[in-house]
């Protein structure tokens, strides 16, 4: 058998502190090729001294989706298969043969689970990245967010949940040039229901409440967003929005409706809750704990919140079930949430509080 020719292309600026660890994980490719976009640091000089194939090329106006297409040209025409990365990103050992074991000859694509957040080495907030590819016949599009569109009718993507990618970023490094590329994004294309989805996101992080329950409306008013988990997603939003606005009684419509949109999601329940924790109303709040407790199954979307499946969910029924008079359960919960996070300060203190009351 053939063996296949597998290269790690990637885009990067100002990197020099992932260089290394980056060039270990990805040193199972036959060959790895980066688009530096204009480090001002030693982050080329770095990479050359690992053998990593470098060329340097500024990319004005900036694109993500112009620098991932120039990295991918990078990419020698006789691979088999691109694997696309960030330098922030590290694969488990072994992928490689993963890969090459669960890839077939009509296979376009493959999917694997990324690990996009991550506390003490446990994930806490994971989906499926599809950045890994044939050579030709895909394009990246999107100014930012970008993602990869295939230009032939039919895709055959695989998953392999045996390849895990971890990433570890960059908190110091400005996003500032996220909001304009989205809106970009939307005056490219405003029936694009994801890049909408995102822009009214990306308003609410930067506190603009108004644009931000405009956009996210906007969002679910187009005939393609039929996706119910990022629409509940846009719905909880609209709610922080409101929160932001001290509108509360708009807020708590729109929980409903995000509750209602995907009763099967953790999500909805666990935002009301917190939400009817800032309130202080913890007769209301233990209901909704209760029923998200119930949903076991933790879907891979990039919409998931770290709060939906961490400590928080017994946290908050320790804190409802004291304030409420039920001691016990108070304490059953307290220790519940303590269990998962056994360094933290505060609910070290609560559980304290909870026995000193018993």
């Amino acid at each position: 058998m053939k063996k296949m020719k597998i290269y790690v292309y990637a885009i990067c600026k100002n990197e020099e502190k992932f260089v290394d660890r980056w060039a270990d994980s990805m040193s199972e490719a036959d060959g790895i090729f980066v688009l530096d976009t204009g480090s001002e640091d030693k982050t080329v000089q770095k990479l050359k001294k690992r053998k990593v194939n470098v060329t340097t090329k500024i990319i004005k106006p900036w694109r993500f989706d112009v620098a991932r297409n120039e990295s991918l040209k990078l990419v020698p025409k006789d691979a088999d298969i691109c694997v696309c990365t960030d330098l922030d990103e590290v694969f488990e050992k072994g992928w490689r043969k993963k890969l090459e074991e669960s890839w077939k000859s009509n296979t376009t694509r493959c999917r694997f689970i990324y690990n996009w957040s991550l506390k003490n080495g446990k994930p806490q907030v994971s989906f499926y990245y599809e950045k890994t590819h044939t050579r030709n016949n895909y394009k990246w599009v999107n100014p930012v967010h970008e993602i990869l569109e295939y230009q032939k009718e039919k895709e055959n993507i695989i998953t392999v949940d045996e390849i895990v990618l971890n990433h570890y970023p960059d908190n110091t490094k400005s996003r500032s040039s996220y909001l304009p590329l989205l809106e970009l994004s939307v005056k490219e294309n405003p029936n694009n229901d994801r890049n909408m989805h995102y822009l009214g996101r990306e308003y609410m992080y930067y506190k603009k409440y108004n644009e931000a329950i405009d956009t996210l409306i906007k969002h679910l008013n187009l005939e393609s967003a039929t996706w119910k988990d990022e629409r509940s997603a846009s719905m909880r939003f609209i709610a922080r929005s409101y929160i932001g606005l001290k509108r509360y009684d708009e807020a708590e419509l729109w929980l409903n409706k995000a509750i209602k949109e995907t009763p099967y999601l953790r999500d909805p329940y666990m935002e009301k809750a917190l939400f009817l924790y800032q309130l202080r109303k913890y007769e209301e709040l233990i209901p909704l704990v209760l029923q998200a407790l119930k949903i076991e199954i933790n879907e891979r979307y990039y919409i998931n919140e770290v709060f939906t499946f961490d400590y928080t969910a017994y946290d908050l029924l320790g804190i409802a079930y004291y304030y409420t008079n039920d001691l016990m359960r108070a304490l059953y919960y307290s220790e519940k949430a303590l269990k998962m996070e056994p360094n933290d300060k505060r609910l070290k203190e609560n559980n304290k509080i909870i026995k000193a009351a018993i």
